[in-house]
């Protein structure tokens, strides 16, 4: 690591010319995230043409400026109107949402701005110092070890269950059921339902938008469009120094997760904020308050989520290989100037390799400030009369949902995900699993054959790669901790139950 480079790459981007760029980047990234269905890899993909006339460092300025402002605004739609602007967001849903029902939405908001400030400074901070070693782990991740992966992922599942274990596994096994209709990947064989419009599976963007933010507004019809508006309690645009204490050992922890997750080729900032926080709440002294808006989930969610922004840069500069959806636009737009991201990057362009890291601090940066300075504008939201707020969220969901392929088709699957997560709901069925079942089924299922008809249909060679025998350990003892944690919980709260119940009889 050349700090005397790093220093004067920093300055070099530190010039006005940059930094507008950047900061128009994260501004429209912000904007981005928070609606619906227009996810950061849009955003990215729709501004690449708009930087054919700039140097390399200005245009990937802005375009970094977009994808970490884009991973913060998911989780304005996530905690104001219960719908992940952005899929990484769906994880802050949990938490974020409840507080923001309290009338805390700004003190939500601020913490999730603090956590990803601090998670995308983390990743920002891996990728600059250890991208060299995490490159070379992740040139090791074949079929087997993304199939263990996706199980250790699929092991969070009882810790965004809620109360009930079996209906968080009901709704899972929905989720992995419904995620292996369409193409087969292997056979080109259609399954189960042949309409055009599942050729490539479940339609993800309009299913996430359906379950949540539909659900919610069918839910909020039926409670009363005249119910009282909640009102917002604004203090500041930053946490207090009591939630900065209580969030920081989750902040760090998620933003270490979410560069470890980012850097594996196909991972994402999904799988990181749930993976962030099951180990948050199996961590946490009290974790039956997640779920009920606690500042930890927010946190641990949002910086692993902004976490993985550093990260998937590894393997595309590295490598050559992009890390997600948004690192393989960003390296799209890297061949168009004239650069392969790739080991050569290293020996040939070392100064450009080191702006790129300069670009993505300054990037976070420049998301804080953008974020602060709109806090109070987007928790005013929540504070608006919910029979103008209602429509407002089912016309943006419905747009949100025909925008990813300009397609009818989506927007009735989402109308009917909105009712079937209404449904869920009313009966005490939770939503998340089956995102997550959504995210982490096709995955497994294409990795699990592959990694079959490599090894000649012997699943127990599995078991001879190191990388997977670590998940599965993992992936147990998740599974075995996060179920004697429920049961706590549950006979935790069914005591204070019975002592309510017993106060109660005494006072009449």
């Amino acid at each position: 690591m050349d700090l005397s480079l790093l220093g004067s790459s920093i300055l070099t981007v530190l010039n006005p010319l940059s930094l507008l760029y950047i900061f128009i980047g994260a501004a429209g990234g912000v904007l981005i995230g928070c609606i619906p269905g227009l996810t950061a890899t849009m955003g990215i993909a729709l501004l690449v043409p708009f930087t054919y006339g700039l140097d390399l460092i200005p245009a990937v300025g802005m375009l970094l400026g977009i994808f970490c402002g884009g991973m913060y605004g998911g989780s304005i739609a996530a905690i104001l109107i219960h719908t992940p602007g952005t899929p990484a967001a769906a994880a802050t849903i949990m938490d974020g949402y409840p507080m923001a029902k309290r009338g805390e939405s700004g003190r939500a908001l601020s913490i999730a701005l603090f956590a990803s400030f601090l998670g995308g400074m983390i990743g920002a901070l891996c990728m600059t110092f250890l991208s060299p070693y995490i490159s070379r782990m992740a040139l090791k991740f074949g079929p087997a070890e993304f199939f263990a992966l996706a199980v250790f992922g699929l092991s969070v599942i009882i810790s965004i269950s809620g109360k009930s274990i079996t209906k968080g596994l009901i709704t899972a096994l929905f989720g992995l059921l419904i995620s292996t209709v369409g193409m087969d990947k292997t056979c080109a064989y259609l399954r189960f339902i042949k309409w055009r419009g599942f050729y490539d599976g479940i339609p993800f963007i309009p299913a996430l938008i359906g379950l949540f933010a539909i659900s919610e507004v069918l839910a909020g019809i039926e409670q009363n469009l005249a119910t009282k508006k909640t009102e917002a309690k604004i203090s500041g645009v930053l946490p207090s120094l009591s939630d900065i204490k209580a969030i920081l050992r989750n902040v760090v922890t998620g933003g270490l997760i979410g560069s470890f997750i980012g850097s594996i080729p196909g991972a994402g900032g999904d799988i990181a904020a749930f993976v962030s926080y099951s180990e948050a709440k199996r961590e946490s002294k009290h974790p039956e308050k997640f779920g009920t808006g606690v500042p930890e989930g927010i946190a641990a969610s949002e910086s692993a989520n902004n976490g993985c922004s550093g990260g998937a840069m590894i393997p595309m500069l590295s490598l050559g290989v992009p890390g997600d959806s948004n690192t393989a636009v960003l390296m799209g737009a890297f061949i168009m100037k004239g650069f392969q991201p790739g080991p050569m990057m290293y020996v040939e362009h070392l100064d450009i390799v080191y702006a790129v890291f300069a670009s993505l601090i300054l990037a976070n940066i420049a998301m804080l400030i953008v974020g602060m300075a709109g806090v109070k504008v987007f928790a005013k939201i929540i504070s608006v009369e919910r029979k103008l707020l209602l429509p407002a969220i089912l016309v943006l969901s419905l747009v949100g949902a025909y925008a990813i392929n300009q397609n009818m088709f989506d927007v009735y699957f989402a109308i009917a995900m909105g009712l079937i997560g209404y449904l869920l709901q009313k009966y005490g069925f939770p939503l998340s699993p089956i995102l997550l079942a959504l995210i982490l089924g096709p995955m497994s299922e294409s990795n699990l054959r592959r990694f079959m008809q490599i090894d000649d249909g012997n699943f127990f060679a599995i078991f001879s790669k190191p990388i997977c025998v670590i998940f599965i350990v993992l992936a147990i003892a998740s599974l075995v901790t996060s179920v004697i944690n429920q049961i706590r919980i549950n006979k935790k709260l069914a005591a204070q139950a019975a002592g309510a119940e017993e106060k109660e009889s005494e006072n009449i």
